[in-house]
C-alpha cells in the first residue's frame, strides 16, 4: 500500500507563481501540485492538499494559526502517513517549535518547508525543498514505522529538528541553522538519516494528543548595554506578564548592578517565571560559570540550557496553557520534553 501525505499550504513564497498576464506573483492551485512539480509523480505516494483561505503572510502568524494547524493534523491524522506544512520563512522556526509541544504522542512526520524564491521562477529552491519534504514525510523503516516521527524543518538538503532551528539568513538558500543539534537527515544522492538522533515514541500505537490552549502572557527582554531600570521593570514586572525570557550575554551573563538584580528579585517575589536564554546562536547557558550568572540564579532565574528563543516561547505558551501553577511550569521548563534542550 502506497504512503499518503497531506500538504498544508498556509502561505509564503514557495506557493507563488508569476501570472503571465501581468507579471505579478500569485498563489497557484495546490490541488494541481503534481502538474507544477512533476517530479512528485515518481514517488509512489498519494498526495492531497489543503490550502488556508485567506493565505497568511508569515510575518502575520499568530497562535491562532498554530491551533488551526494542530486541529487539521488531529482531524486528518488517521488518513495520512505524514504531513508537509508550507510556510513563510520569517516565522517558520516559531511555528515548528510551538507545534512540537502542541502535538503530544506524535508518531508521524510533520515537516515544515518553504523557499527563498517562488516555486514558479527558474532558480527556485522551492521544488527541491518540497520534493525532499514529501519523500521524508512518506518514508518508513523496515517495520513500517515513520522514519522521522517529529516536527522538523526541511530546507536546503537538510532536515533539522523544528524546535532547534533559527532563521539564519534572509537571502541564502540555507536559510535555517540548528547550531546546537545536528541534522536529523541530509539529502544528497540518497537521504541519510541520523537514526540515533531521531526521537521515537514510547508506543507506536499511541493516540495523538493535541493541546490547543496556549497562554501567551510572555515577554522577551534582550539584555543590552545602556538598558534602564524603567524599561526593564516595564517588561519584566508588568501585571499582564506571567513569564519573561531574558536573552543574556554569552553563557548566561547579565548586568551585576544592584538595581538589575533588585528588579529580578521583585519579579520572582511576584511569582513571575524568568528563563535565561543566551543571545549566542551556539552554546549553552551555565549560570554557575561566572559570578554574574550565579547572581541571576540566586535571584530566581531558571536556566534555559541551550534552548532557542523560538522554542522557549513555544514551550512557555504550551506549559502555561496546561497549568495555572507557576511552580509546576518552572519544574517542566527544566525538563527536555521533545528534544528542545541537550541533556
Amino acid at each position: 500500500m502506497s504512503a499518503s501525505v497531506l500538504i498544508i499550504y498556509t502561505g509564503g513564497t514557495i506557493g507563488m507563481k508569476e501570472d503571465p498576464m501581468d507579471g505579478t506573483l500569485k498563489p497557484f492551485d495546490f490541488s494541481q501540485i503534481k502538474a507544477e512539480v512533476p517530479e512528485l509523480n515518481k514517488f509512489a505516494v498519494r498526495i492531497d492538499s489543503y490550502t488556508f483561505d485567506p493565505l497568511i503572510d508569515s510575518s502575520d502568524v499568530e497562535p491562532s494559526l498554530w491551533i488551526s494547524l494542530a486541529e487539521i493534523i488531529r482531524d486528518r491524522y488517521e488518513e495520512y502517513d505524514g504531513f508537509v506544512i508550507l510556510h513563510g520563512t520569517d516565522t517558520m522556526a516559531y511555528s515548528a517549535s510551538t507545534l512540537s509541544f502542541m502535538l503530544e504522542g506524535l508518531t508521524k512526520p510533520v515537516i515544515f518547508t518553504g523557499s527563498q524564491l517562488p516555486i514558479g521562477v527558474p532558480r527556485t529552491d522551492g521544488k527541491e525543498n518540497l520534493i525532499s519534504a514529501v519523500e521524508i514525510a512518506a518514508a518508513k523503516d523496515e517495520k513500517g514505522h515513520a522514519r522521522v516521527p517529529e516536527v522538523a524543518i526541511c530546507f536546503d538538503s537538510q532536515l533539522l529538528r523544528g524546535n532547534r532551528c533559527v532563521k539564519y539568513s534572509a537571502e541564502a538558500f540555507n536559510a535555517f541553522a540548528s547550531p546546537n543539534c545536528p541534522p536529523l537527515a541530509e539529502a544528497g544522492i540518497n537521504i541519510r538519516y541520523n537514526t540515533d538522533l531521531i526521537r521515537k515514541p514510547v508506543y507506536w500505537d499511541a493516540q495523538l494528543r493535541v493541546q490547543t490552549r496556549l497562554d501567551t502572557r510572555v515577554s522577551i527582554l534582550k539584555v543590552h548595554p545602556g538598558m534602564t531600570p524603567q524599561v526593564m521593570r516595564s517588561v519584566v514586572c508588568d501585571p499582564l506578564t506571567r513569564a519573561c525570557i531574558l536573552e543574556t550575554y554569552g553563557s548566561g551573563n547579565a548586568l551585576s548592578r544592584e538595581w538589575f538584580l533588585d528588579i529580578l528579585r521583585e519579579a520572582t517575589a511576584k511569582g513571575k517565571i524568568l528563563l535565561n536564554v543566551t543571545q549566542c546562536k551556539s552554546g549553552t547557558v551555565n549560570m554557575d560559570l561566572y559570578a554574574t550568572g550565579a547572581s541571576l540564579k540566586h535571584a530566581g532565574v531558571l536556566s534555559g540550557v541551550d534552548i532557542t528563543t523560538e522554542a522557549a516561547l513555544g514551550k512557555l505558551f504550551c506549559l502555561m496553557g496546561r497549568n495555572d501553577n507557576n511552580d509546576w511550569v518552572k519544574t517542566m521548563l527544566e525538563k527536555d520534553l521533545c528534544g528542545e534542550i541537550s541533556k
